[in-house]
This record gives structure tokens, C-alpha cells and sequence, in this order.
């Protein structure tokens, strides 16, 4: 019983892969008349924070940290601006901790 049934499915799955592919015409389209497709519409980049718009931050600055869900304050150590990161060092730390930029509010 299980291998008729085994063979009708298979006879059925090849027979449905062979049969074209069905075309779809609909007749409520917007397409145009001399049947090309117009280019899509070309986006501007979404805007981008310019560096400017970041706080100029150096080394020995003091900061406020957004860490694990709270804020700390720190000191900072190093800036990396290609990368967007800061080395800080918290206080009552003795670790540096690298934090991004966003995560930073001067004080």
C-alpha cells in the first residue's frame, strides 16, 4: 500500500516540475504602452551624522558612559575617529573599555 502510494506521489511531483510555468496576465496593470518598464526611482543616501555632529572628544576629557543599561562617569584615554570608538577608563576601574562614540555625553 505505502509503495503504490509512494509512486503515485513521485508521478505526481514529476509531472508537476515538467508543466510550464504558469503566466500571469493582469489586465489591471499599470503598465505602459510601448511596453517598457520606466527605470525605479533613484533614492537619496539617507543622511548621515557628520563628524561635526559628534562631540569633539581628546584624550583626559571627562565623560559619561552608557554602559550595561546605566551610565558611569569616565575618563577618556584614546580616540579612534575612523572607527568611531573611544578607549575610557571608569572610574573605580582599573580596565580601559572601548565604547563607541554614540555612547558617550560630554560632561
Amino acid at each position: 500500500m505505502t509503495r503504490i502510494f509512494f509512486a503515485v506521489l513521485l508521478l505526481s511531483l514529476s509531472i508537476a516540475a515538467c508543466e510550464p510555468a504558469p503566466t500571469e496576465t493582469n489586465s489591471n496593470a499599470n503598465s505602459p504602452a510601448n511596453g517598457q518598464v520606466p527605470p525605479a526611482p533613484v533614492q537619496s543616501p539617507s543622511p548621515v551624522a557628520s563628524p561635526s555632529a559628534t562631540p569633539q572628544l581628546k584624550a583626559g576629557d571627562k565623560v559619561k558612559v552608557t554602559t550595561n543599561g546605566g551610565i558611569s562617569e569616565a575618563t577618556v584615554v584614546s580616540v579612534d575617529e575612523k572607527t568611531g570608538q573611544l578607549a575610557v577608563k571608569l572610574q573605580g576601574d582599573s580596565k580601559e573599555k572601548t565604547v563607541a562614540i554614540r555612547d558617550i555625553v560630554k560632561q
